[in-house]
C-alpha cells in the first residue's frame, strides 16, 4: 500500500516538473527574460501613462463632422477573450511578448459594450444579431431582416414584418455600398439544392438567387460560394476534377453568367482569383463580384497566397472602388471564419482569422480619413472560449498552463472551451495534452462538455469606434443601437434634422493605400 502511494507521489511530482519545464521552454525558448527589463522601472509605467493621458485630453472635443463614409468591421464570434488572445498572438507573431502590443482596434478612441441577446434567446445566433446591427431592430433567433413578429421557418409570416437596413439607407442617400466576407456569400446556404418544397411553395427564394437578382444595388461584393451559383454538377473553374466543388443548383441557372450579362455595360467585373482581383483598375470599375472559392474561403493559415486574396487585399480593392463616389460609401466587412474556427474548437485558426481582420482594419485606416469616415469594429456574439491557468508573461497563447489538474494531475492548455469537440477521453480519462501537438493549426482545444460543435457565448461584446460622432457609441448599449448611431453620424435614415447645423469636413489627408446569408438577407429582405 505504502509502495503504491510512494509511486503515485513520484509520478505526480514528475508530471508537475515536466509541465513546468515545458512551460519554461515555451516562455524562454527565444532566450528572452520573463518580461522586459525596463518594466522594472516605475518611470517606464508612469511615462506610458502620461503619454496616454495627453492623448486622451485631445479627445475632449469630439469629432462632430458629417461622416461621408461608414465602415463596419464585424468579427463573427469575436468576443472579448478572442480580442485579448488575438492581441497576444499578434505580438508574438512579431517576436514580442504579446500582451503589451496594440491591435488596430485598440487604437480607436471610443470603446463600449453591446448586449447581444435575441428577443427570444439569452444566448444569440448570428441571424437575430445581424438584424440588430444592420437593421436597428432586435429580432428572434434564426430570422433576419424581419421584426420579432415573424416566425422562424415560416416564409408567409415575413410579409408586413420587414425592416429596413442601413445598407438601404445609405443607397437611398446616394452612397455606394459594399460587402466583403471570408465566408461563402450565401452563408448557411439555404439554397435551391436544400430548400424544402414547402418553403418554395410559401414564396421563399434561395439566398444565392436573391443575391444575384438584386446585386445591382450592391456595388462591391466579395467572398466565397461559387458552387451555389452554378447548375448542379457543373465543374468548378478552380477544382474541375473535384465533384464536391461542383455546382449545386437544381433550377439549372448559372447566376454568375446572368450577373455578368446584366453588368456588361455598367462597368461590372467578375473575378474568381487573386491575380484577376488585383489587376482591376478601380477607377474603371463601378461594380465588382468576387467569388474566390466554391464554398467558404480557406482559413488564413491554409490560404494559398498566390491564388487566394486575403481579407486585407479584398478590403483595399473594395475601398478604392467605393470611395470614387462623391457622396461616400457604406462598407460591411465580415471576418466570418473566426466563428467557424471556434465552433470547430480550432482556436489557432480562429485567432489567426482575428489577426488578419485586424490587419484589414489597419489598411482601411490608411485608405480613409478619420475626419470624414466613421469606422466601427464589433462582433455579433461571443463564444464559450477563454484562456487562463496563471500562465507566465510571454507564454505562447497556444501553450500549456504552468500547473496541472487537481484531480487527474495532468497538464492542460491555457486555451479552453466550455463545450465542443475537444472533449476527449482515453480509457475513461482525460488526454495528456503534453503528448499531443497542441500547437498545430487544427488542434482542438480541450472542452468541458462534449458537443459536435462548440456554442456561442451570451456575454456582451466590445464596440470600438473612431471618426465623426464616434462618441455616440459609449457605455453599455443594445446591439440594435449601432446602425442608428452610424446613420446619425452620416445623416442617412432617420434623424436628419441635425444635419443642417453640421457640415462635412474636408479630409486633411487621405493616404492611398457566415453570416453572409444573414448580411445578404438583411439587405434583400429589408
Amino acid at each position: 500500500m505504502q509502495q503504491g502511494f510512494g509511486r503515485r507521489w513520484f509520478e505526480v511530482r514528475t508530471m508537475k516538473v515536466i509541465t513546468l519545464l515545458l512551460t519554461c521552454l515555451v516562455c524562454r525558448g527565444s532566450g528572452k527574460p520573463q518580461f522586459p527589463e525596463q518594466e522594472k522601472d516605475p518611470g517606464f509605467w508612469n511615462a506610458w501613462a502620461q503619454r496616454t493621458l495627453r492623448s486622451a485630453l485631445t479627445l475632449q472635443e469630439p469629432n462632430r463632422n458629417i461622416a461621408k463614409n461608414l465602415i463596419l468591421f464585424l468579427g463573427d464570434g469575436m468576443g472579448v477573450p478572442t480580442v485579448t488572445a488575438a492581441r497576444i498572438l499578434k505580438g508574438q507573431l512579431s517576436g514580442q511578448y504579446g500582451e503589451e502590443v496594440q491591435l488596430e482596434m485598440d487604437k480607436f478612441p471610443y470603446v463600449s459594450l453591446s448586449k447581444t441577446y435575441n428577443t427570444n434567446a439569452q444566448v444569440p445566433d448570428s441571424a437575430g444579431t445581424a438584424t440588430a446591427y444592420l437593421c436597428g431592430v432586435k429580432a428572434n433567433e434564426g430570422t433576419v431582416g424581419v421584426s420579432a413578429a415573424a416566425v422562424r421557418g415560416q416564409c408567409n409570416t415575413t410579409r408586413g414584418n420587414e425592416v429596413t437596413s442601413i445598407l438601404k439607407w445609405a443607397k437611398e442617400s446616394g452612397k455606394s455600398v459594399g460587402i466583403v466576407t471570408t465566408t461563402r456569400v450565401n452563408h448557411a446556404t439555404p439554397s435551391a439544392a436544400y430548400m424544402p418544397p414547402e418553403a418554395v411553395q410559401a414564396g421563399c427564394k434561395d439566398i444565392a438567387r436573391q443575391l444575384m437578382e438584386n446585386i445591382p444595388d450592391i456595388n462591391v461584393i466579395m467572398g466565397g460560394g461559387r458552387k451555389y451559383m452554378l447548375p448542379k454538377n457543373t465543374s468548378d473553374v478552380e477544382y474541375p476534377g473535384e465533384k464536391k466543388h461542383s455546382g449545386t443548383r437544381k433550377d439549372g441557372r448559372n447566376l454568375i453568367q446572368e450577373w455578368t450579362d446584366r453588368m456588361r455595360d455598367k462597368k461590372g467585373y467578375y473575378v474568381w482569383n487573386k491575380k484577376d482581383l488585383l489587376s482591376i483598375n478601380p477607377s474603371s470599375a463601378d461594380y465588382l463580384l468576387g467569388l474566390f472559392e466554391p464554398g467558404d474561403l480557406q482559413y488564413d493559415l491554409e490560404r494559398d497566397s498566390s491564388t487566394d486574396p486575403s481579407l486585407t487585399e479584398m478590403v483595399e480593392v473594395a475601398i478604392k472602388i467605393l470611395r470614387k463616389n462623391p457622396e461616400g460609401f457604406y462598407l460591411l466587412v465580415e471576418g466570418g471564419r473566426i466563428d467557424h474556427g471556434h465552433h470547430e474548437g480550432k482556436a489557432k485558426q480562429a485567432l489567426h482569422e482575428a489577426v488578419e481582420m485586424d490587419r484589414a482594419i489597419g489598411r482601411a485606416g490608411l485608405l480613409t480619413s478619420v475626419h470624414d469616415t466613421m469606422t466601427v469594429v464589433t462582433a455579433d456574439h461571443s463564444h464559450v472560449f477563454n484562456f487562463g491557468g496563471y500562465t507566465l508573461r510571454g507564454n505562447s497563447i497556444f501553450g500549456l498552463a504552468p500547473m496541472v489538474s487537481d484531480v487527474d494531475q495532468k497538464p492542460f492548455t491555457s486555451i479552453l472551451y466550455g463545450n465542443g469537440p475537444g472533449f476527449k477521453l482515453i480509457n475513461g480519462s482525460r488526454v495528456n495534452v503534453s503528448t499531443e501537438d497542441y500547437q498545430q493549426n487544427d488542434y482542438q482545444a480541450q472542452s468541458a462538455v462534449p458537443l459536435r460543435m462548440e456554442t456561442h457565448g451570451g456575454e456582451d461584446v466590445a464596440v470600438f469606434s473612431k471618426g465623426p460622432m464616434a462618441h455616440l457609441l459609449h457605455g453599455v448599449q443594445e446591439q440594435n443601437y449601432i446602425p442608428h448611431a452610424m446613420a446619425y453620424a452620416a445623416c442617412i435614415g432617420q434623424n436628419r434634422a441635425h444635419c443642417r447645423t453640421r457640415s462635412s469636413a474636408t479630409p486633411l489627408a487621405i493616404t492611398t493605400p457566415s453570416l453572409f446569408l444573414l448580411i445578404t438577407a438583411a439587405w434583400l429582405l429589408c
